[in-house]
């Protein structure tokens, strides 16, 4: 197995480590704002994950409403959590642009509007669009800012800072299943949507309180710098200070300003008080010249940026074990998320209605998630015990469950099977980790958009496919056997992987030596 990038050799020739000098850390790194990053994304966790997790109830509301098959009602929660996830590149690309907190306030706004909107829904397709669509993207907008915020303020304690922000997801699901089915028991699905997405709206002060880490402090995170990264960061602050570009374009901008402040002052001084009128409307041109050019350098930079990390030299996709990662995550979502929207409907198949209103079974995996992201990150972050082990048990845990769910019928051999679930899907907390370890903080945002894409198209097929096989089949046991064995596949690329990457890394000292 391994630890990190450097253990299976793979390098995006970032240079961080040449001509480098010890630097005095940031109090900021494991520290200080940190912990109120942390707090930001633990909030984005209960707003957006934890309302994710609690569509089971909106689920039967619309069943009965709308009156359509399992399988097309199931879309409506499989488009909001895959799209959420699905737009993960995407994001990134914003992210690279605008920052994470720009980002952030956007998806705010758009994931409001979305549910909100869902409350004037007439039909099924409309769902798709509002809930499933607009909120699905403004959702993707909060929820990877959140995520890679958390990966650039913390180095020594990483796993247990992601571990206490997810434990929001766990939180979300227990507080917005209660709330919501109270919400639709006193006042209506459609009432009740209108007031979540009310609550939405707290998202955009999560965004607001996603400070940005300046390129120096990003440096300081691993205590080295480099004299080639000191200039360029005295570059951009010095470009940030006066408000202009840097490099040739920023050059041509310079060159537009002098020729038109020459202008400008000539007529000053030839026509008087009239020509000072018309300097006026230049300077404010030239101030327009200034956005409009500061707007088109952030935006190639950062398309630049986000491009190289898909389809330049140093791609993620030339990191096999990282593709490995991917292939893992289009099997591994739907595993966790099919029990979510399908549980309700089980317990009434089984009988169980009176006992699953005094504890719900999604309560349970609820609550036990949050202990078990938490507990995951500490002995993840313990200096003898490898993340990515810990990563691995807990995915053959969780695999495990899902294979016995169907053969449990009573309620207390489901309640310890959900509590199981609910502890290791507490991976969760560390698959950005895990992402980190391979690619590094300067191409996480990118790298983990492209693991929650994966992620998203397995939880945007899974629940539908599971609602299809109940409609042929009467029954939801073949679900979880196809959806657990796909999800043993995954986990399978993830051990193979690695194991050959080492192997090459061993054999390639011995052939340069015969040479």
């Amino acid at each position: 197995m391994y630890a990190s990038r450097e253990d299976i050799g793979y390098d995006f020739g970032d240079g961080s480590k040449v001509g480098s000098k010890p630097m005095k850390p940031n109090a900021n790194i494991d520290g200080g704002w940190a912990w109120m990053i942390v707090l930001s994304s633990f909030f984005v966790h209960i707003l957006v994950m934890g309302s994710q997790m609690a569509l089971g109830i909106l689920n039967m509301e619309w069943l009965e409403e709308f009156n359509q098959s399992r399988g097309l009602t199931a879309w409506v929660s499989s488009l909001s959590m895959g799209i959420t996830l699905i737009v993960g590149p995407f994001i990134g690309l914003f992210i690279s642009m605008c920052g994470c907190r720009t980002t952030a306030i956007m998806g705010g706004i758009l994931n409001a509007l979305g549910w909100i909107l869902s409350a004037y829904a007439s039909n099924v397709p409309y769902l798709f669009l509002t809930f499933g669509v607009t909120a699905g993207i403004g959702s993707g907008m909060v929820y990877l800012p959140a995520v890679v915020m958390v990966g650039q303020y913390f180095h020594k304690r990483r796993a247990l800072a992601q571990g206490l922000s997810t434990t929001g997801t766990g939180f979300g699901a227990f507080l917005m299943t209660a709330l919501l089915k109270y919400l639709c028991t006193e006042l209506g699905w459609r009432n009740a949507v209108f007031i979540q997405g009310a609550i939405s709206l707290n998202l955009c002060a999560c965004g607001a309180l996603m400070r940005p880490l300046s390129p120096k402090d990003v440096r300081e995170k691993y205590g080295v710098r480099s004299s080639s990264a000191d200039k360029q960061a005295k570059a951009l602050s010095h470009s940030a200070e006066t408000g202009k570009p840097t490099g040739a374009l920023g050059e041509e901008v310079e060159k537009k300003e002098e020729s038109t402040n020459e202008e400008g002052l000539g007529s000053v001084q030839h026509e008087g008080a009239g020509g000072r009128a018309r300097s006026g409307r230049n300077m404010h041109a030239l101030r327009v010249l200034k956005a409009v050019s500061q707007l088109t350098v952030t935006v190639r930079r950062g398309f630049a940026m986000w491009s190289s990390s898909y389809f330049g030299a140093a791609s993620l996709f030339t990191n096999r074990v990282f593709v490995a990662f991917v292939i893992w995550a289009l099997f591994a979502y739907s595993s966790f998320v099919i029990p979510f929207i399908h549980l309700p409907e089980i317990v009434k198949q089984y009988n169980l209605s009176s006992q699953n209103n005094v504890f719900p079974l999604t309560s349970i995996i609820a609550i036990v998630h949050i202990f078990g992201k938490v507990i995951l990150g500490i002995i993840s972050d313990l200096p003898c015990i490898s993340t990515w082990n810990v990563f691995l048990m807990a995915n053959f845990t969780l695999v495990s469950c899902i294979l016995t769910l169907p053969l449990m019928h009573a309620y207390i051999g489901l309640a310890v099977l959900c509590a199981l679930i609910g502890f290791s899907s507490g991976y969760f907390s560390l698959m950005p980790v895990v992402t980190e370890d391979l690619v590094g903080t300067k191409h996480l945002a990118n790298a983990y958009g492209i693991i929650i894409c994966a992620n998203g198209i397995s939880a945007l097929l899974g629940p539908p496919f599971a609602g299809w096989v109940y409609d042929i089949t009467q029954k939801y046991d073949f679900s979880f056997y196809i959806s657990g064995l796909l999800y043993m596949v995954g986990i399978v690329f993830l051990l193979i992987q690695p194991c050959i990457q080492k192997r090459r890394l061993r054999e390639k000292p011995k052939e340069e030596t015969q040479a």
